[in-house]
């Protein structure tokens, strides 16, 4: 059986610590300010967390694009050469048009190289939430599954990945296109603070509104208490877009009122927080299925 590469993409917000710890490996979109692209790297080497988002408080309007075909054909080739099959996990196919992509250039790989298998996974989520599925197929390869059986395990759970957000303002959000709420929710928010999910179909869905910043961060904690399962040992992740200080005081909480998690914390990636905006906060982890909600 060949060796199985496990791929994700900037979307997935997996810090290098995570990566490196489950030999994850990831694919790089690009931001676009005022034209210019620059890749959407998970370890920040082009700019900093605070000057993305400074420049998005500022006002400025940054756009991503997904990943290009030639990041694609690069990498799939030259894993497929290397003797990998290769298990791509991408962003939600209802946010990004990478899984597609992908795809698209495994077939044209797979013609190249025969004995290859290439798939691409819609991860039914981003930020976090796809890379919880990525460290899921990391731990499925490393119990030996092939590259088939890795696909054939998560299909079913990918809707037990719990995704809480609370944002100050839906304005990136919106101007994205990137979160389903109704005109009223839109219309209503002065002095509330929003609560985002990522539902069954992949969507990010505006499901409450609570009152005030720490109200909101304790509903954070509440949700992901009532709906995670064996926490015990379970990876926990709190990501920020720049508000470092509220994630700590997030993660702390979260081990207060559910013992035995690993909470880790880290940084909203370019790709999600040029959508998102500034000082958002975020809690991933694994639990009920999200088919409970109805929005």
């Amino acid at each position: 059986m060949r060796t199985v590469k496990i791929v994700t993409d900037s979307c997935s917000d997996l810090p290098k610590a995570l990566r490196d710890r489950f030999n994850i490996d990831y694919l790089q979109m690009n931001t676009v300010k005022d034209g210019v692209e620059t890749k959407a790297s998970l370890d920040w080497e082009y700019y900093s967390p605070k000057e993305l988002y400074d420049t998005i408080r500022d006002g400025n309007r940054v756009t991503t694009t997904q990943v290009p075909a030639p990041e694609f054909e690069k990498h799939f080739r030259e894993w497929a050469k290397e003797g990998f099959d290769i298990v791509y996990i991408a962003c939600s196919g209802k946010l990004s048009g990478s899984v597609n992509t992908g795809k698209v250039v495994a077939d044209q790989i797979m013609q190249e190289v025969p004995e290859a298998k290439i798939f691409s996974v819609d991860s039914l989520n981003a930020c976090c939430g796809e890379g919880l599925v990525a460290i899921r197929a990391a731990e499925f390869r490393d119990e030996g599954l092939s590259a088939e059986e890795i696909v054939k395990k998560l299909e079913p759970i990918r809707n037990n990945v719990n995704q809480y957000v609370t944002v100050h303002n839906l304005k990136a959000l919106k101007a994205a296109g990137r979160v389903t709420a109704s005109s009223a929710f839109f219309g209503n928010l002065l002095g509330v603070k929003p609560i985002l999910i990522s539902d069954k179909e992949g969507y990010n869905v505006a499901i409450k509104k609570v009152k005030g910043r720490f109200n909101s961060i304790q509903e954070l904690v509440d949700l992901t208490a009532e709906s995670i399962e064996n926490p015990d040992g379970q990876i926990v992740m709190v990501v920020h877009s720049d508000c470092e200080d509220e994630a700590k005081e997030l993660a702390k909480l979260l081990e207060e009122k559910i013992p035995g998690i690993e909470v880790c914390i880290g940084y909203i990636g370019p790709i999600i927080g040029a959508s998102i905006g500034a000082d958002a906060l975020g809690v991933f982890s694994w639990g009920k299925n999200v088919d409970r909600f109805t929005v």
